[in-house]
């Protein structure tokens, strides 16, 4: 494995953190690869998986040619799933459910991620979210999930979202993190890599940024659920799965030994997802440990799923579209 040294990758690293900002078949069929598969993909921990699997040869048997294509926003994403130009990616799984809902053929096959939301802040004494009383926030994804989230967090302790605590939302994690860095948010809700870009951020300026709170714990102790968030998976088109079951089959195994991979060997996977992520190695080595990744069948995960569903929908139903997703959702 070439790396590029330790001056070049702090160089870029720089140069980024300145700009402102299945269920498987009755019969074990097999099909012939694909010709080509478009890999869409959050800037984000399960997208590492989905490049270390290409650049690993782990997709062969799925595809001759497979390219990994980076969305950068929920809107984004829906017009790719209303468009039909996305028809295998990774998404949220309340925005999924959602999208199911709403009768866009969405189906999840797999849950890759426990959760990779993290509250980051200079100010160490925020180690509660009752502790944010008076405090600023700073959250990328309006109308989105770690939005939800944390407004179910809020809830919890009965405080009120701008009343109790300013909630300052951005365009992208890296706006996020901007605001962090220059004082005007006092703390930023992350999803990995970017808090380890805003830790890596900060301690180049001579600052000192912290984890404050891992949201996962946060979550188990506010609803008496596990303390593991399902937040992210792989989707497909009911497009897509109709015409090619058994390349959907294959793309899961191929993900689950990525998985593997990836937490192996967090420095090789860092190594093959920074040009398609477009983020420094060590930004990506350091975020893989609190990215939680797994790969876990959605039919085998639904339960604690639904348990999130629900607790979310008790805030509003909307957002996972009125109910909980019918079985055929999950695969």
């Amino acid at each position: 494995m070439i790396r590029p040294n330790r001056r070049a990758a702090l160089a870029g690293l720089a140069a980024l953190l300145a700009a402102p900002a299945l269920r498987r078949p009755a019969a074990a069929a097999t099909a012939a690869p694909l010709p080509q598969l478009t890999l869409w993909g959050p800037p984000a921990g399960p997208s590492i998986t989905l490049v270390h699997a290409i650049a690993s040869g782990l997709l062969r048997p799925v595809a001759d040619k497979v390219v990994f294509k980076a969305w950068r926003t929920p809107d984004e994403l829906r017009a790719g799933l209303t468009s039909g130009t996305m028809q295998t990616f990774v998404l949220p799984t309340q925005s999924a459910a959602n999208l199911f809902n709403k009768g866009l053929g969405v189906r999840l096959v797999n849950v890759m991620t426990n959760g990779l939301l993290y509250l980051l802040s200079a100010d160490p004494s925020l180690t509660s979210v009752a502790a944010l009383k008076g405090r600023s926030v700073a959250i990328p994804f309006r109308n989105d999930t770690p939005e939800y989230v944390f407004r179910r967090l809020l809830a919890a302790e009965r405080l009120m979202a701008d009343g109790d605590v300013a909630l300052q939302f951005t365009g992208t994690p890296m706006e996020a993190i901007q605001l962090l860095a220059t004082g005007r948010a006092d703390t930023a809700l992350l999803p990995e890599p970017a808090a380890s870009a805003a830790i890596l951020r900060a301690g180049m300026a001579g600052k000192t940024v912290t984890r404050v709170l891992d949201i996962q714990q946060s979550w188990g102790a506010a609803t008496g659920l596990a303390t593991v968030l399902p937040q992210a998976g792989l989707g497909v088109s009911a497009a897509f799965l109709a015409e090619h079951p058994a390349s959907v089959e294959a793309l899961h195994d191929a993900l689950a030994k990525a998985t593997v991979s990836v937490n192996a060997d967090p420095a090789r996977a860092a190594n093959d997802a920074a040009a398609p992520l477009g983020l420094p190695w060590p930004v990506i080595e350091q975020a893989i440990p609190h990215s939680n990744l797994v790969a876990q069948r959605a039919s085998a995960v639904r339960e604690p799923m639904e348990a999130v569903f629900r607790a979310l929908a008790e805030f509003d139903p909307k957002i996972i579209g009125g109910a909980l997703p019918a079985t055929d959702f999950y695969l």
